[in-house]
């Protein structure tokens, strides 16, 4: 296992350093995710998106170029269903209760911590290795699901809270386990719109309507100070904040969330049947998209908490402000 590196950009800079683990260990997951029972999926909590021609992307003066966030482009869907929610920590400790799994980050003994909030401190907790440019990112021992910040902390008081230090293979092994997938980075995005199209989040184009905190996100000089003016440092419980018109929450903020797809800066921008029609990704590809942002997004620096803004990291990677909500297709008479 080593550290990866965070690119130059430092609009990229606070999202998400990338962890590049054994591959042997990427085999043994694969081989977990295979013996867990999948059970019949259950649409409480879920919401039915229908089937239709949909408007993603972004072009205005906010959009990350490189990330490929345009065209604007219409793609064709058929209907499928979403999470109301971010899966929680008392559903994932149901899974792991249930099916033995054991996360990346256990299995590797440690995970990315945001320096502000680490509990494990001392050198005996802190790995050796940094990633550049990003220094407030520390790989500690210990950090996981169950201790979010490190030895020291619990999510007993987070039952309600997104799950994170969880990893893409994580998640999907998750998914399985409840019948379900990962959303497609599509459906992701329409599902975050809410019906509102050509917006900037969810609930519009202004970021504090009439002075309302809306999402999860950093407020105050990055990453020195957090003036906690939403309220929460890290995590939100996932019932935070109000829901947009699909009645989803915290499509923004709070948490990256996990998709299906590969990550790819210009392969939707190609425009065939592949890409506008239940469009699913580049059929081959290393990273894994991530969408959504998460509250230590920025406008000084990574500025990706709206419906557009996209971002990846490698399949095995985990850090304290990445979860993932689950996803099914519906049946064609839906």
């Amino acid at each position: 296992m080593a550290l990866g590196s965070a690119p130059a950009s430092g609009k990229k800079a606070c999202c998400v350093p990338e962890t590049v683990r054994s591959a042997p260990h990427a085999v043994c997951t694969s081989a977990l995710q295979d013996n867990i029972p999948s059970r019949a999926v259950s649409y409480v909590d879920m919401v039915l998106i229908g089937p239709g021609t949909y408007r993603i992307g972004a072009d205005d003066s906010e959009v990350h170029v490189a990330d490929g966030e345009g065209p604007v482009r219409s793609v064709d869907m058929d209907a499928f269903w979403i999470d109301r929610y971010a899966v929680t920590n008392r559903q994932f400790a149901a899974f792991v209760a249930a099916t033995g799994y054991v996360t990346e980050a256990e299995s590797e003994g440690w995970s990315f911590v945001f320096e502000g909030v680490a509990t494990a401190t001392g050198k005996k907790r802190r790995l050796r290795g940094s990633v550049p440019q990003t220094p407030w990112w520390l790989p500690v021992r210990g950090a996981q699901w169950r201790h979010p910040e490190g030895p020291g902390s619990h999510i007993s008081s987070r039952q309600d809270h997104p799950v994170v230090h969880v990893s893409w293979h994580d998640a999907v092994a998750y998914a399985n386990w409840v019948g379900k997938r990962l959303p497609t980075e599509a459906e992701w995005e329409i599902a975050a719109r809410g019906r509102m199209e050509n917006f900037r989040y969810p609930w519009g184009n202004e970021l504090l309507p009439d002075g309302e905190h809306q999402c999860n996100i950093w407020q105050g000089r990055f990453p020195e100070e957090n003036t906690r003016e939403d309220g929460y440092v890290t995590t939100a419980p996932v019932t935070a904040f109000p829901p947009n018109g699909y009645g989803l929450y915290n499509m923004v903020g709070n948490t990256w969330e996990w998709c299906a797809d590969f990550w790819s800066p210009d392969w939707h921008q190609d425009e065939n049947a592949l890409t506008r029609h239940n469009p699913a990704g580049p059929p081959e590809g290393t990273d894994r998209v991530i969408r959504g942002g998460s509250h230590m997004c920025h406008h000084s620096y990574c500025n990706r908490y709206r419906n557009s803004a996209r971002t990846h990291t490698t399949p095995d990677s985990s850090l304290g402000h990445i979860g993932f909500r689950c996803a099914s297709s519906a049946v064609a008479e839906l």
